[in-house]
This record gives C-alpha cells, structure tokens and sequence, in this order.
C-alpha cells in the first residue's frame, strides 16, 4: 500500500511540474498597464445636465456597504423593500412590478421585447430621440412600427392618438412623458381610455420626468411604466424600474414565441423578484450594490413625498427659467404646461457654438450641462434640476456660469 501510495505521489508531482513547465511557456505579452498601478482619482463635479444626477449622500453611503450574495433572505427583503418603493413612486397596485439589471434602455426593451411579437402593429410617439429608440427596438422585435413623427418640441394631442389608432390598431402605443432631449413633458390624462377603447395597451416612457412631475400609473390607465435611477432619483446609473398591468400581463403570458431575450423574460424576473407567489428561482446574478443603492434612494423619495418632490421640482425649474429669460436665453419649449420640470431646454444663443458653452461651464466652473441630442442636437443646451440637485442655488450657479460663458465665448456675428 505505502509503495503505491509512494509510486502515485511521484506520478502527481511529475504531473504537477508539467504543469508549471505549461504555464511557464509561454511569455506575457501585456504588460501590467501604468494606469491600474496608479490611485483612482476622480472629479467633483456639479452633474446639472439631463443625467446622470449627483448621489445623495444617503445613497452614496450605501454604495459603499458590503456584499451580501443575491439569494439571501436579507437580498429578498432589500427587493421587496424596492418593489414597494417603485409602487409607490408609480402610484399603482400591480403585483407584477420590479427592477430591471440595466439602465432606463434596459426597461424599454425589456417591455417591448416582451410584448411584441414579430408582425404585431406597434404605434410610436416619435417626439425626440426615445420614440427613435422604442420604433428601432420595436423593428428588431420584427414588429410592425407605425412611427407617429414630429419635430423636437412637439407633442400629441387626444385628437392626433384616436386617428393614429383608428387607422393602425396597433397592440401598443409607445409614448414619452418626459421627452429629456427636447425638455417637453407630454400629458397623460385621458391616453388610458383612449387605449382601451381601441383594445391597445400603453406603455410610457418616464426617466426624465419620474419623481418631478406627477404621474399616476393605475389612474391613468397605464400598462406598462418604466423609469431609470440616476435622475430624480439620485441613484447611480445601472438599474431601472418597471411594472406592469394585468393586461400587460396577460398579453406576455400568452405569448405564441418566446421572448428574444432571455435575460429580459418577464416570466423569469417576475418570479425571481417574488411577483408571481412561487419560489423563487435563480435568473441571474443581480447587481447587489446597485440594488443597496436604489433602496435608499426610494427610501429618500418616500420619506420626502411624492407632492413635496414635485413642488419642489415645479418651484426650482420655474426659477431657473426666468434666470435664464433674464439673459436674454429663449426657452425652446414655448408652452408654460408643456416645459418638463426636471430638464429645461433653451435654444442655443445665435452665433455660438453650443460646444463652447458646455466647454466653458466644465472648465472653468466644473458644472456639466449638454447640447441636444438626436433630432435636438445642434438646436438646445439642456440643463437638469434632478432630485437633490433641484435647488435655487443651483439654478443660481448655473445662470452666473452661463452669464461668464455667453462673455467669453467666441460669436460668430455673421
């Protein structure tokens, strides 16, 4: 026995010395970079653009707790803390309502990706760059996208909906509350029932308005609703926030294909974030610190109310416009009731290059505000009142910064 025993611990450790004969045969060829040798250091900024917006300290904190693993009972506990959390800044009562392991872009698909089968008619409010968004994700899907098209600053009326559903029947209607990349906030009321006559679900778009202007999920006939993190919220980037309605439900659940994506199944994040009262079963691994994060930032909302979140936004916002007036600056968006309270548009000041002027407001000043975006690139600089950012005092900072800029900056006086 000893002599076999001798006579097997020989073989390993020959077989073991092969091994380190392998992995030393062959040379690194990528050195250790300098960079990751060195301190991670970054800015301070003030974030005054669309988003992301800064971190509340609260939040902040909880970034930096400690790792628990996904499955534990106290994980389960901080989801179900979450889902409460997203019912109530939603305003609806819907069982099925969760978190999605991604941005704002992550819900989209992950609600048109599930309730979109190839040839399905899909009617979208293409106002800005997220109706773009919804009509290419709803093309991939192999829908029927009937895009209902107009100019940054516009929106639709009861009237031009019925016409587009009385000629399209479409399944969904996609439209943005917020529409973040030309600043118009798009009324609700009464889209609903309008959906609903028409046996059409409506899904809403509500990243840039969430927490700052008041939406009204079950009231206003809603099925589908998403939201991300990092705006009003205050969260960092990476999760959204999304639920959906019986008929929603119903429309998934009796689907004739599988949804394309996996990681998006609704099925399958419906029973692991505890909505469908079955055990839960493993997805995937869930962003842990990220989920820390958007607790507390829920938390933060719910402890100041939904009312005080959106006076708060509604009185900072209206300050900060007639700051901007005082310069001179025309607000793009001509409509008081039409001005979304998070992200104020103005057209950019004729002569300047809008780079300038987002330039010079991060050099000198160390603020961020941006230029537009898809069809509103070129045409608005947008500034963001986000959550904990919405202060006079910020709207104050910025309007200085932007006062230095408008001085310094080249003009083409042509």
């Amino acid at each position: 026995m000893l002599r076999t025993l001798t006579s097997a611990s020989a073989a390993l450790g020959l077989r073991a010395a092969g091994w380190v004969r392998t992995m030393a045969s062959h040379q690194l060829l990528v050195a250790p970079p300098d960079a990751l040798l060195k301190p991670l250091s970054v800015p301070s900024r003030l974030l005054l653009g669309p988003g992301p917006s800064n971190l509340a300290p609260r939040v902040l904190a909880a970034g930096g707790l400690q790792m628990i693993g996904h499955m534990h009972k106290e994980m389960y506990q901080i989801m179900d803390d979450i889902k409460q959390g997203i019912q109530y800044v939603f305003q609806t009562r819907n069982p099925l309502t969760l978190a999605v392991s991604g941005s704002g872009h992550c819900a989209l698909e992950t609600a048109v990706v599930n309730l979109l089968e190839p040839g399905d008619p899909f009617l979208v409010g293409v106002n800005g760059i997220w109706g773009q968004r919804a009509a290419e994700i709803g093309e991939r899907v192999g829908a029927r996208v009937h895009p209902m098209t107009k100019d940054p600053g516009g929106h639709y009326t009861l009237k031009e909906v019925e016409e587009a559903l009385a000629q399209h029947k479409p399944v969904l209607l996609f439209l943005t509350h917020g529409e973040s990349s030309s600043g118009v906030l798009q009324p609700l009321d009464g889209y609903g029932d309008l959906c609903r006559r028409y046996n059409c679900l409506l899904l809403v778009d509500s990243v840039a308005s969430l927490g700052g202007a008041p939406i009204h999920m079950d009231q206003q006939g809603i099925d589908v609703l998403y939201t991300g993190s990092q705006k009003v919220l205050n969260g960092p980037p990476g999760t959204s926030l999304i639920s959906f309605s019986e008929k929603a439900k119903n429309k998934m659940y009796t689907r004739k294909t599988k949804p394309f994506s996996f990681y998006m199944d609704v099925k399958w994040l419906a029973n692991f974030w505890g909505c469908d009262n079955k055990p839960r079963t493993y997805h995937h691994t869930t962003p842990v610190i990220g989920l820390y994060s958007l607790r507390e930032s829920l938390a933060l909302l719910v402890e100041k109310g939904l009312e005080n979140s959106w006076r708060q936004h509604r009185e900072a916002t209206a300050y900060l416009q007639g700051r901007l007036q005082g310069l001179g600056l025309q607000l793009f968006v001509k409509d008081p009731a039409l001005r979304l309270p998070t992200v104020t548009t103005v057209a950019v000041p004729a002569g300047y290059d809008w780079r300038d002027i987002v330039n010079y407001l991060m050099d000198h000043f160390s603020i961020e505000i941006t230029g537009g975006l898809g069809p509103s690139l070129g045409k608005v600089l947008r500034i963001g009142l986000l959550g904990c950012n919405a202060t006079r005092e910020n709207a104050d900072r910025v309007t200085e910064a932007l006062q230095q800029a408008l001085q310094h900056c080249p003009r083409n006086k042509l």
